[in-house]
């Protein structure tokens, strides 16, 4: 079969790829399984949080990639199937809407991400982070502010969260008509928040965060989730 076409890039986002540098120190050292980590839908009222884990081979390369954010969905939609095709492993991994309720953010966020490593079948030399939290733990981590821009393996990841999760809520979209999920992708945007007025919120909202506050549903009480214990 051959391989899926890379897109054509826009001349905005041509200068500055991310690089291999940080990967290949770490290969120098003796760290074989350099596994770069990113999240998705922190910000989101509805939906999943999702974490991409990559793991990129050393002799090989995929050009093209750049951060999600950067790039339009169908760039995005080009670049899946040759990163999947191109990485060493791959795994995504997902905290549902009531894990996100039950355990709030910071811990959901641990959990996909746990998740997400624990499906490459692989054990981590070093796990690389972007930004300046660490979500994964385990004394392996390296924490990269930017490092979805910089770092090629978080890069990687970043692609795959993003379309893995946004393929999910195009097809919620079918069920929870009115909400635009296959635009918004269950993020804050004024045609979500008008629904959310008009319709109040579905089964895949995330009813504890504080947007449901500014509904007029005065008979429904958020409430506040109880201090979760720690997952690690």
């Amino acid at each position: 079969m051959a391989a899926p076409t890379a897109p054509v890039l826009r001349k905005a986002i041509k200068r500055r790829p991310p690089s291999l540098d940080v990967e290949r120190a770490l290969w120098a050292d003796g760290h074989e399984v350099v596994v770069g980590v990113d999240e998705v839908g922190r910000g989101a009222w509805a939906g999943p949080l999702t974490v991409g884990a990559a793991v990129l081979p050393s002799d090989r390369r995929v050009y093209k990639i750049r951060d999600s954010k950067l790039l339009t969905e169908p760039e995005r939609e080009a670049l899946f199937d040759r990163i999947t095709d191109w990485c060493r492993a791959w795994a995504v991994g997902h905290a549902s809407v009531a894990e996100c309720e039950e355990l709030g953010m910071a811990d959901a966020q641990r959990l996909a991400a746990r998740r997400a490593v624990d499906g490459l079948g692989l054990e981590p030399d070093q796990v690389l982070i972007d930004g300046n939290w660490d979500f994964v733990g385990g004394g392996r981590t390296q924490r990269l502010v930017k490092g979805d821009a910089r770092c090629l393996t978080i890069a990687a990841a970043s692609i795959l969260a993003k379309v893995t999760r946004d393929r999910i809520m195009r097809e919620q979209a079918d069920s929870f008509p009115g909400y635009d999920f296959d635009l918004n992708k269950g993020y804050p945007c004024p045609r979500h928040k008008l629904a959310l007025q008009g319709m109040g919120p579905t089964s895949i909202h995330r009813r504890r965060w504080v947007f449901m506050d500014h509904l007029p549903w005065a008979t429904f009480h958020r409430g506040v989730p109880d201090e979760p214990a720690s997952l690690f």
